[in-house]
């Protein structure tokens, strides 16, 4: 088995309120004053207050942006060269600021001896892994795994993947990072997918350290690790490459998939520990949007505030994609209260439901 020692998480330095994105997106969006109020309406309801972007220009005037062309047209179009040329820079400086965060001088990094690097917004060969390394002067025979476009539910994958290191080696201390630019890849054609993805995410960076239960320290012990795919929903959540980036798909009918499935999958997950849903305690679910947390609450009969955090996070600095559970667990983690059955879950492509139990 395995705990998770600590968590660290980093922000880039804009911090864009939602009310300016929406300035910058109804230049790019509206043509008129009826869409305008439309969109002024999406983002007012949509739960969030800031997000956080590698890039200034979402809540700056035209006459200064710096990434896009000074052009209402957006001419000539960021190419996906350029997005990845600030990937390149920014994603390893978040990364470090993480683990930094993470490690905050109580675990040594010469210590580790696993790294997953986790990311569905950027790729390169050598990649984030030799970054982070390299910039936080790991050992050079440190194993390395790097975990590309799964998406919101990859950091659930990259915690299965580091508790069965921990398993086999009891002496192993896995770092895992999580980093998503996932403003970096804003698209100008006005199509729902590109209006919705405008609206709920943000860039961020998480850092976790799993160990085995035999390292010294105080942590939460992860229990079990399930994973179901929806098939009805392979289409409706998607991430493609194009030439002018990333493109998300995210369909209106997940938070419907998700209220009608969720609760089945989680008691499915629970009878394969050999437990029911009636024993969890407490929960860790990936703020998606506001309508996917509204769409659990009903799944789950909840009625008592048990998403509090997830929320919290939403509201604070959006969906960061992969990065985003563990904001939400470092939240969790921060209460410092016993947790008898913690059950958490994200979604992603696929339609993946990613879950995983855990105690404190």
């Amino acid at each position: 088995m395995s705990k998770i020692l600590s968590i660290g998480t980093a922000l880039p330095a804009y911090c864009h309120s939602q009310m300016d994105i929406l300035t910058f997106m109804q230049q790019v969006y509206a043509a008129n004053e009826v869409d305008k109020r439309k969109m002024r309406f999406l983002y007012t309801q949509s739960g969030i207050k800031q997000r956080y972007s590698v890039i200034a220009d979402y809540s700056r005037p035209l006459s200064e942006w710096k990434f896009y062309p000074q052009s209402e047209n957006l001419e000539p179009f960021p190419s996906l060269e350029q997005r990845m040329t600030v990937y390149n820079k920014q994603a390893p400086l978040l990364s470090v600021d993480a683990v930094r965060d993470c490690l905050d001088h109580k675990h040594s990094h010469k210590d580790i001896t696993h790294l997953i690097t986790v990311s569905c917004t950027g790729m390169s060969a050598p990649g984030l892994d030799l970054q982070v390394m390299e910039l936080l002067d790991l050992e050079k025979d440190i194993s390395r795994t790097s975990i590309n476009f799964m998406g919101c539910y990859a950091a659930i994958h990259a915690l299965k993947q580091a508790d069965a290191i921990c398993r086999s080696d009891e002496k192993a201390q896995v770092l895992i990072v999580c980093t998503e630019l996932c403003t970096l890849h804003f698209q100008r054609e006005g199509t729902m997918d590109n209006i919705t993805s405008a609206l709920l995410f943000g860039d961020g960076s998480a850092a976790a350290l799993v160990v085995g239960n035999e390292v010294e320290g105080e942590g939460l012990h992860l229990d079990h690790f399930y994973s179901e795919v929806i098939p009805k929903g392979k289409r409706d959540m998607a991430w493609e490459l194009s030439s002018t980036g990333f493109l998300m798909t995210l369909s209106g009918y997940i938070p419907d998939l998700i209220e009608e499935d969720f609760a089945p999958i989680i008691s499915r997950a629970m009878a394969k520990e050999g437990g029911g849903i009636n024993e969890v305690t407490d929960w860790c679910i990936h703020p998606g949007g506001k309508r996917i947390l509204e769409a659990i609450h009903k799944s789950l009969g909840f009625a008592n505030g048990q998403l509090a955090h997830s929320y919290e996070v939403l509201n604070e600095v959006g969906n960061l994609s992969s990065a985003t559970i563990l904001f939400v667990l470092k939240q969790k983690l921060a209460e410092k209260k016993p947790m008898r059955k913690m059950v958490g879950a994200a979604f992603g492509p696929g339609l993946t439901v990613e879950t995983f139990t855990a105690h404190y």
